[in-house]
């Protein structure tokens, strides 16, 4: 969790593996919280939860289980021709529902063969019905029904690129949720073009759209294998710089596309692939600025779900930060306007989501590791007091905000403003405050690290 630098803070024993369990909480928490978004895990599109057959909106339909019987004689009506193969397709979908019906369906000789058939279809209406049922087998939680669709990745690919943002946005979530758990289906979209598929669909102009590639995107990065047969050949395309461009448009496009590329960003700085190449193409001034932004937002009323965005935004750059090659990094973090944003976010999150004052805390210990500028604006900026104000929170708020202040370029700070007649008082009544009680404290302050943080 530490990355070793020389002459940076590193707890002892006992202080780094309280450090360790809290972090496990919190970890536990965000990704709770991201469950509840539908950041993590698969994801379902079905419109029988907006309007049902009877055209009342909001109601999901329940659908029973289909016999073996029942699901052959479907298949064989639908290959028929006949006029109501819309509706036969229909039926099939609201079967898949069910996951007992899921695993007789992929168990049946040719079932997949007739659908994948149906999904090719020159029928816009049956196309879109078909895919659907697909979209329905990719939700299943059985990693034999995912596997089963195999088949039908080819056509997904290249449906990509189709005129219907409707179909082209079932094509995308049915492909995430086909990589979420299979090692198979990613193992053969990427010598079936994937990366360049996404590469060609980021510069599509729709919402909907844009939000299912980040969803794609997002299950491929987080996948085990990511680091050395994925982000590889997510960095030689032109998707990186299409994420920051979208990460950067000031929510123009919704908080969606944001939170998706956002946390993709995340994904890809936390596999230490090739960093170096996204700090030259400007992440780190793109991420200082969009989280300026995020901070002139706390004042305003429509601030929900912002702590799902903030949180991917303050990790790539502590994990940037903590890079022993990127010393390149901070110089392009001078601006002192992003203590305050932490400040702000610390202040305003921490009733309700206790987590960002963490994450805010390991963005402002790797700030504060070696650097006395930003040490000296925490003085200047008179934030002290809202820092102390942190340490009753919990031993972690206690290890990251004064422990990691002042065993770092802290007590240098604070001995080139002891003389400032304006700071005089300030900084004796922190040192009072602070130092005394700290000579009994197990924390050994021999040395200072700027953290790294976990991925997931």
């Amino acid at each position: 969790m530490w990355s070793r630098r020389s002459s940076r803070y590193r707890p002892d024993a006992s202080g780094l593996e309280e450090l360790r369990g809290r972090r496990r909480e919190q970890e536990s928490a965000l990704r709770k919280a991201r469950r509840q978004q539908q950041l993590v895990s698969k994801r379902l599109l079905r419109e029988d939860s907006l309007v049902n057959g009877d055209g009342q909106a909001g109601v999901d339909i329940a659908a029973e289980p289909l016999s073996e019987q029942e699901i052959l004689q479907l298949l064989r009506d639908v290959q028929r021709g006949t006029e109501e193969r819309k509706t036969l397709l229909s039926r099939l979908r609201q079967g898949l529902q069910q996951k007992e019906t899921q695993q007789k369906f992929v168990r049946l000789e040719g079932s997949m063969r007739v659908l994948i058939g149906l999904f090719t279809s020159s029928l816009a209406n049956i196309q879109m019905e078909a895919a659907r049922c697909l979209h329905e087998l990719s939700h299943s939680s059985d990693p034999t029904v995912a596997e089963a669709c195999l088949p039908a990745t080819s056509y997904l690919l290249t449906y990509l690129s189709g005129h219907s943002v409707e179909f082209t946005e079932l094509c995308l979530y049915t492909l995430g949720n086909l990589a979420v758990e299979s090692d198979a289906v990613r193992k053969q979209l990427l010598p079936q073009g994937i990366i360049p598929a996404l590469a060609s669909c980021i510069q599509s102009p729709h919402v909907a759209v844009l939000e299912g590639l980040g969803y794609v995107l997002s299950q491929l990065l987080q996948a085990r294998e990511a680091p050395t047969k994925i982000i590889p050949l997510v960095l030689d395309s032109v998707l990186p710089q299409h994420m920051l461009r979208l990460v950067s448009s000031n929510l123009e496009l919704g908080m969606g596309v944001a939170v998706e590329f956002s946390w993709c960003l995340h994904y890809i700085v936390c596999s230490h692939v090739n960093n170096m190449l996204l700090i030259s193409q400007g992440i780190v001034s793109t991420l200082v600025l969009l989280l300026l932004e995020l901070a002139s937002m706390m004042s305003k009323a429509v601030t929900e779900g912002l702590e799902l965005l903030i949180c991917p935004l303050l990790r790539c750059l502590s994990n940037l930060l903590a890079e022993d090659e990127t010393e390149g990094c901070k110089v392009q973090i001078q601006d002192e306007r992003l203590l305050v944003a932490l400040f702000l976010f610390m202040q305003y999150f921490l009733q309700q989501h206790p987590f960002l004052v963490q994450e805010c805390l390991w963005l402002l210990n790797n700030l504060t590791a070696d650097e006395s500028i930003f040490c000296s604006a925490v003085l200047t900026l008179d934030l002290i007091p809202a820092l102390l104000q942190l340490l009753p929170c919990s031993r972690m708020v206690t290890l990251l905000a004064a422990d990691d202040f002042l065993s770092q370029a802290g007590l240098q700070a604070l001995e080139q403003h002891q003389d400032n007649p304006q700071l005089q008082e300030r900084v004796r009544a922190l040192r009072e405050t602070y130092l005394q009680p700290a000579a009994a404290s197990p924390i050994s302050r021999a040395s200072a690290s700027a953290a790294v943080l976990p991925s997931s």
